[in-house]
């Protein structure tokens, strides 16, 4: 008995959340390692916090990464994965990888799973959705200079129109984080970029990034060190002590471009925790990182 009234206190607590979040957009940026664990429950545990929030009339938008299946695509095609800052370097036959993984492996392969849960979701190639800018970085040794890494992106524009015709009809979209360049051909762009665009573009009221770590850590080497709140006027001092630093750089600099943009909320969450999302989005305690402007 004691366990069924523990349950319906958890339905209660998550009650006033529901009714807050009724009809709100959700973008949710899934990656991380847990996307390519073999157990089903950590692999599929994403799916089902999705069709769990398409249930209660939360508009989940999904927008995914697979830099790991990128780079077992490459040593299988004799490529070699060279990163700049963090970066992909991505020549044309690197793209030709990039696209074929995310956009016609990894992006039907959620689709089916959200299906096969009870839930209802669109695939769309980034090239669809996202327009991008040539990305140029910054030559930390010769400044003033700039370094060309190939068929990179940074999203500038989103294609509203079919997402919003998918929440219309309670649909969930999923889009793999390609676009497509000034000149017309496809360019592989950061997840987290382009659902932090995702999310400007749809009014989304929350932002989640998942990935396979806790959250923002003081010390990455310490689970103990998260840092629970985070305020965007603190996120320069967090830079400067290295705190913040290579992958957590694009996803804090999206973060905050997503709230000075409008969007409530931003969290970080580990994937690899079951009902990561629900637990952060419906809990009073909630999981990983929350940013707020």
């Amino acid at each position: 008995m004691q366990d069924l009234i523990a349950k319906a206190a958890t339905l209660l607590e998550a009650l006033p959340y529901i009714q807050k979040f009724s009809h709100a957009t959700f973008v949710v940026k899934y990656g991380g390692s847990f996307m390519d664990s073999s157990d089903p429950a950590v692999r599929d545990g994403v799916a089902r916090d999705v069709v769990f929030l398409e249930a209660v009339e939360i508009n989940p938008v999904v927008v995914h990464g697979g830099g790991k299946a990128i780079t077992r695509a490459m040593d299988a095609a004799g490529l070699k994965a060279n990163f700049i800052q963090g970066m992909r370097v991505t020549d044309e036959a690197t793209v030709g990888v990039v696209d074929q993984v995310l956009s016609r492996e990894i992006n039907p392969e959620i689709v089916r799973t959200i299906e096969s849960l009870g839930g209802k979701a669109r695939g769309f190639a980034g090239t669809d959705i996202f327009t991008c800018r040539k990305l140029w970085l910054d030559d930390k040794d010769k400044p003033g200079s700039k370094i060309d890494i190939g068929f990179v992106g940074e999203v500038v524009s989103v294609n509203t129109t079919p997402l919003l015709e998918c929440i219309a009809h309670g649909i969930t979209p999923v889009i793999s984080p390609t676009a497509r360049g000034e000149d017309g051909k496809i360019y592989n762009c950061n997840a987290d970029v382009a659902a932090a665009q995702a999310a400007i573009a749809l009014k989304a009221r929350r932002l989640v990034f998942m990935s396979d770590v806790p959250g923002l850590l003081r010390d990455p080497k310490n689970p103990a060190s998260l840092i629970t709140h985070l305020e965007v006027a603190e996120v320069p001092a967090l830079k400067a002590a290295g705190i913040v630093d290579k992958g957590m750089i694009p996803k804090v600099d999206s973060a905050v471009t997503a709230l000075q943009s409008g969007v409530e909320k931003v969290s970080f969450v580990d994937g690899r925790v079951n009902h990561a999302v629900l637990l952060e989005i419906f809990t009073d305690e909630g999981v990983g990182t929350e940013v707020v402007a």
